[in-house]
């Protein structure tokens, strides 16, 4: 595996506490973000100290994982907050797919965070004035939209297709997805796209590293010492046009067969994954509704404690990828995605988040979101795949899930 690395031979790392900071979207300088918020709390960066490009492979997570241990092992650290986020963070995204070149880790040059009343600033290296890179964000002007790699129709075609495989009980489950292009005159400033899906959806982790942006309501997994929490999303439906039929569309979703044997699936997995690694797991029996404002999905929140010292990202490696966004059983639900999806999802749909020099840090799964390329954003969504799933019904559900990111374009 050949690495693309840009780091000082030692990283000088100096966090303070600060006043609160205010809002923390507000506070970045300039348009290539990094951010991980949920209401309100959370940590952004900008600037580079160190980059680390991943071409691919099984062993993405853990070559990561390593290359962080000695550049932060090797750092020198004054850190007097010392709480999940402090100190020197890296943020990253990776390819959902292990052939994908795409896996990417950033260490900012300053980190702005909040948590539990908590407010630092960290700095790594000796520089003016962060603020000295302001520049004001600006809305996507004159967008234009076309179709990705798939039509409409040739999605439908290819759920079609899917169903055919799983009643031939070659699988139970696959995720499928689409991607959606638009253009804009001027380059898209992702703090824009952050700014609105922060505000439209505050209880999902809103995030930007290297050009993906969006705003996931799935918690992959978060480490705070030996606590681990996860949430498992799956089965989904869109929220109703007045009082009545949101609550009627909700009581379907819950009696619904075909989601709950999605969700089931992925519920599992995760009950599977972790429990080598935890001395104690709480997995509910029974998934609960999350709302969000413009959709609902079953959801299942998890709890457990770690058995060994492991990072956040050996616990990413142990779940990527779940049944929530591949299928299962795992390896042929991929290869079905490859040869139906026709294209590479990229970044989407892999784990995207934050690890600290404690092995703390917080990891979503890359929904809701967009690909920034200048001019270009490119969509993406995906819906789960089970026996009696109607492609009709699919494509609708996979424009529903476009809105997010179009409403974060558009306003």
């Amino acid at each position: 595996m050949k690495l693309a690395v840009t780091a000082p031979d030692r990283l000088i790392v100096r966090t303070e506490r600060v006043a609160d900071p205010g809002d923390l979207i507000s506070r970045l300088p300039h348009p290539t973000a990094l951010a991980w918020v949920r209401h309100g709390e959370g940590i952004v960066g900008w600037g580079e100290a160190a980059r680390l490009t991943l071409p691919g492979g099984e062993d993405r997570f853990a070559v990561a994982d390593q290359w962080l241990r000695d550049l932060f092992g090797s750092a020198d650290i004054d850190d007097p907050v010392q709480v999940p986020g402090s100190g020197p963070v890296a943020f990253g995204s990776f390819g959902f797919d292990p052939k994908s070149p795409d896996s990417v880790l950033i260490v900012p040059r300053w980190i702005v965070g909040r948590r539990d009343g908590a407010a630092w600033l960290t700095t790594i290296g000796e520089d003016a004035d962060p603020l000295a890179l302001v520049r004001p964000p600006q809305p996507p002007a004159r967008l234009d939209w076309s179709d990705g790699t798939l039509s409409a129709p040739a999605w439908e075609q290819a759920v079609a297709a899917a169903v055919d495989r799983i009643r031939d009980g070659r699988l139970g489950k696959v995720v499928l997805a689409r991607d959606l292009h638009a253009e804009a005159a001027e380059p898209i400033d992702a703090r824009t796209l952050l700014r609105r899906l922060a505000d439209r959806f505050p209880a999902c982790y809103t995030f930007s590293c290297a050009g993906l942006v969006g705003a996931t309501p799935e918690l992959l997994i978060r480490r705070a010492g030996e606590r681990l929490d996860s949430l498992v999303l799956a089965g989904t439906t869109a929220r109703g046009t007045t009082p009545a039929d949101d609550a009627e569309r909700a009581t379907r979703l819950s009696a619904s067969a075909k989601d709950r044997e999605e969700h089931a699936y992925a519920a599992e997995m995760v009950r599977d994954a972790l429990t080598p690694l935890c001395a104690e797991l709480t997995v509910p029996d029974q998934p609960e509704l999350l709302t969000l404002p413009n959709v609902m999905h079953l959801a299942s929140p998890v709890h457990g404690r770690l058995r060994s010292e492991r990072s956040v990202l050996d616990v990413v490696a142990a779940l990527h990828p779940t049944p929530a966004v591949c299928g299962t059983p795992t390896d042929i639900a991929l290869d079905l995605i490859r040869e139906l999806e026709m294209m590479d999802r990229g970044r989407y749909a892999g784990p995207v988040g934050w690890i600290d020099a404690r092995g703390d840090g917080e990891w979503g799964i890359a929904l809701r979101c967009a690909e920034l390329d200048g001019t270009r954003a490119r969509l993406f969504a995906g819906c789960g795949i089970v026996a009696d799933s109607d492609p009709a019904a699919e494509l609708a559900e996979a424009q529903t899930k476009f809105r997010a990111m179009q409403y974060a374009l558009e306003g």
